[in-house]
């Protein structure tokens, strides 16, 4: 039976869906800004005219793209809003959130654990997390015979497959992994998929059976398999998925990683953390005291520019 945990960590929330010692899907959050299920008072900064759209400002400063307004509300109102989506960041630009007028109490956005009902623990089974890192960091998942690599553009996430399987074969080995890879690297919007061309339209019918019964329990609607081998698949997104987050700033994602592998170390002494100046740099203070809570112990910093952005590391080292 699968089981939802979570780890929280300290600058971020890990989750995973345990299925008979696998990692079958997973949720990453980073507190802080605006997050899908928080409902809070905002004042309409600008309307669009003629139309129900318009833009709000909440006490945090940031800025929600907001539908389905009533007619009479002008700029400058305040009113009490839903968020639906979360901001999305993408190479070069960040999508706005999303939010939408609603009658509910004030609250603030779920915890994970909320979110999916899930146990809180410790610590995930080992290696289970870092796998998934590794995956969601390279966004590349190997399959035996082939390969898929994950990009996030501001279009859509694009997943080609590759491999050294005759066209047909490889297109069927793809299907499972890139189904599981939809889960664990939580995916979700347009997603476009660049299977090998397959002239024959009885190979492209047979891998969208393939992909259908693979995605049955997945919620999304999909095109069907084009003359060129591609496939389209768009499903609801309220929130960034791990592959986005780790790759849209990757900095930030290794110095939350180190602090993960930090409150991992199990020897006696004061904690060095050694990174590239750019993953320090995302080290914030208030990390950090957490850190010295949890542990109970002085934390330390060295910078080095000749370690590789995900290669940070903890240890300890005598008082």
């Amino acid at each position: 039976m699968s089981e939802w945990l979570v780890e929280e960590g300290i600058g971020e929330e890990r989750a995973i869906l345990l299925d008979c010692g696998h990692a079958i899907a997973a949720r990453l959050r980073w507190p802080g800004g605006l997050e899908a299920g928080q409902v809070e008072d905002a004042r309409l900064v600008a309307r669009t005219a003629n139309s129900r759209r318009g833009t709000a400002r909440f006490a945090c400063g940031e800025e929600a793209l907001v539908d389905s307004l009533p007619h009479d509300a002008s700029e400058g109102t305040v009113m009490r809003l839903a968020v639906t989506r979360s901001a999305i960041a993408e190479r070069g630009r960040l999508k706005r959130a999303q939010a939408r007028p609603s009658p509910e109490a004030p609250r603030p956005a779920p915890t994970l654990a909320e979110d999916l009902g899930a146990r809180v623990v410790g610590r995930f089974p080992a290696g289970l997390w870092d796998d998934l890192f590794s995956d969601a960091w390279s966004g590349e998942v190997a399959f035996s015979g082939g390969a898929l690599t994950i990009t996030p553009t501001p279009a859509m996430t694009l997943v080609d497959i590759d491999g050294t399987l005759p066209p047909r074969e490889l297109a069927l080995a793809a299907v499972e992994p890139l189904a599981g890879a939809l889960a664990r690297l939580d995916l979700a919007g347009s997603i476009g998929i660049d299977f090998p061309t397959l002239p024959d339209k009885n190979d492209r019918k047979q891998i969208d059976g393939a992909l259908e019964r693979a995605l049955a329990d997945w919620s999304h609607e999909r095109t069907a398999m084009n003359g060129f081998g591609f496939v389209q698949i768009v499903a609801k997104l309220r929130h960034p998925g791990l592959l986005h987050r780790i790759q849209t700033d990757r900095a930030a994602a290794s110095a939350r990683r180190l602090l993960r592998l930090a409150e991992q170390v199990s020897e006696p002494g004061a904690l060095l953390l050694t990174c590239r100046p750019a993953v320090k740099a995302a080290l914030r203070s208030d990390w950090l005291a957490e850190l010295t809570r949890r542990s109970g112990r002085a934390v330390r910093i060295e910078s080095d520019p000749t370690l590789a952005l995900d290669a940070a590391f903890a240890q300890a080292v005598p008082l």
